[in-house]
């Protein structure tokens, strides 16, 4: 699952609609996703999400809307749970649009146990952040317990002894898209939809 639904408001536009080079920043994170093999591509959009469809490659994914993506990630985590019900799969990853420093070795080592009872959380100095893996099990509560911009803490926070945490300082940066000079940092600029 890949969460592009926030509308940037710290940086000037949507994270979803920068672009690295050619490519927006949500293609370079479903194309992450598609290197480790997840299936469905499930990818959450919110903020001026027609353009977003319009300028992404986003063909074989299943894209859905989080009508109030400006409540924060919390809805969005609920809006993606919600479209993997129907779906055969044991567990999702999760990454977000607005940490353009994940690589694909960061959410391979997360992913490495997609089994149903499995919460694994990539870390980034000994801070719990994504890429994730969320088991099939904990999937209703997590989409009870989302909330805000806090997305899944209230939930791991009351399961935090079930989580594996993985390292991925020396594979990834953990740095989320939250002040305009990382935009530039990250050698990212601004787009419309074409």
């Amino acid at each position: 699952m890949v969460i592009a639904a926030g509308g940037g408001r710290r940086i000037g536009g949507p994270e979803a609609l920068l672009r690295r080079g050619d490519a927006l920043l949500v293609d370079d994170v479903c194309g992450i996703a598609r290197e480790i093999g997840c299936a469905p591509l499930i990818v959450v959009l919110g903020a001026q999400a027609n353009q977003v469809r319009t300028a992404a490659r986003l063909e074989d994914a299943v894209t859905v809307v989080d009508k109030a993506w400006g409540t924060g990630l919390g809805s969005s985590l609920r809006v993606g749970l919600e479209a993997l019900v129907g779906v055969a799969a044991d567990a999702a990853v999760v990454l977000t649009v607005d940490m353009p420093g994940v690589t694909v070795e960061a959410a391979r080592r997360v992913a490495l146990l997609p089994h149903a009872d499995a919460l694994v959380c990539a870390t980034y100095d000994g801070r719990r952040s994504y890429p994730m893996l969320l088991g099939r099990r904990h999937w209703a509560g997590l989409a009870t317990l989302a909330k805000s911009d806090v997305g899944a803490r209230p939930y791991l926070l009351a399961h935090k002894t079930e989580i594996v945490d993985v390292a991925c300082d020396a594979v990834a940066d953990g740095h989320r898209l939250d002040k305009p000079h990382l935009v530039t940092a990250f050698g990212l600029t601004r787009t419309t939809a074409e």
